[in-house]
């Protein structure tokens, strides 16, 4: 796949240092295109920056495009499996200070990605100057299907040792062949789930030691938090509820209304807990968004910009 680096970005992938809480040097993957305003694109949880591939070149003709793959995810390395969910936020603000050369930049996010999002626009807002946010979840009592808790709850160190011993590589037909299937949940059309796709959305679990422990890994981090959050014990979902009035920056929300995952009800909580914010339904769209209405997404965000231009 990293012919598909070279194809979409003008000079290819790219890598960048940041520090794990660990102290251990983790490189991160990245690719840029056009020019004006920056816009970093933030992926989410089992994803990397294939995920924006119908986005980026309609947003690159109004914006410096960042993709960036998360530590663990796509070509970005792995590092310790970590043991509190919000490893993310820390790591994240490590990438915006120098992909954004520690000036406010744009960002859009979906899923996970947009969770993480908010922490890091709480913790550090200088940094942010607007939130795209797409189909956030957030509010959210129990993880979105029946597979997800049946993963979160395998043991790590099982996890672990299949991928130490690449068994994904010998299994790898039958990988493809379920999240084939399991895409079905995240697109309104399965027509669109092509071969193509499939095997790259699937490359990094197949070809990169440690990808599939972090996917899992996450995933169990986020049933932890969930269900911390349900016996009211401290967690990063109620935390970054709970510090929703910290971000005033323009931030959009956009939803699909067949996102099977979470239900336009939670994006409408969301909005009524910001300043500045939109709240826009994306009509004949699943959870993956970003592959399933990016026309849709790149109008709404013209139109949010109108509103609230960029220096705003």
């Amino acid at each position: 796949m990293e012919h598909w680096w070279q194809k979409t970005f003008p000079e290819g992938r790219k890598t960048i240092t940041i520090t794990e809480s660990s102290g251990q040097l983790i490189q991160i993957s990245y690719g840029e295109k056009g020019q004006g305003p920056p816009l970093v694109l933030f992926h989410g949880i089992g994803s990397w920056s294939y995920s924006w591939r119908k986005l980026i070149e309609l947003l690159a003709q109004h914006f410096r495009v960042i993709c960036f793959d998360a530590k663990g995810y796509g070509f970005s390395s792995g590092g310790e499996i970590a043991s509190q969910i919000g490893y993310q936020v820390p790591e994240f603000l490590q990438i915006l200070r120098q992909l954004g050369n520690n000036q406010p930049v744009m960002v859009m996010a979906q899923s996970l990605g947009a969770l993480v999002t908010l922490a890091a626009a709480e913790a550090e807002p200088q940094l942010f100057s607007h939130l795209i946010l797409i189909n956030v979840p957030i509010f959210i009592e129990a993880l979105p299907n029946w597979w997800m808790p049946l993963i979160a709850n395998l043991p790590i160190n099982l996890i672990q040792g299949i991928d130490d011993l690449r068994l994904s590589k010998t299994l790898a037909p039958l990988i493809q062949k379920g999240v084939a299937y399991l895409r079905r949940e995240v697109v309104i059309d399965p027509q669109t789930i092509t071969p193509e796709d499939v095997s790259a959305i699937t490359y990094p679990y197949i070809e990169f030691p440690g990808a599939i422990a972090t996917y899992a890994n996450d995933l169990q981090l986020g049933l932890r938090a969930l269900t911390a959050k349900a016996q009211k014990r401290p967690n990063l979902i109620t935390q970054v509820e709970e510090n929703l009035d910290r971000i005033s920056q323009p931030t959009l929300i956009l939803w699909g209304d067949r996102d099977r995952w979470f239900p336009r009800d939670y994006g409408e909580m969301l909005y009524q807990n910001l300043q500045n914010a939109e709240f826009k339904i994306l009509n004949q769209c699943g959870h993956d968004a970003a592959a399933t209405a990016p026309a849709q997404i790149h109008q709404e965000l013209q139109k949010f910009l109108q509103t609230y231009p960029y220096p705003y």
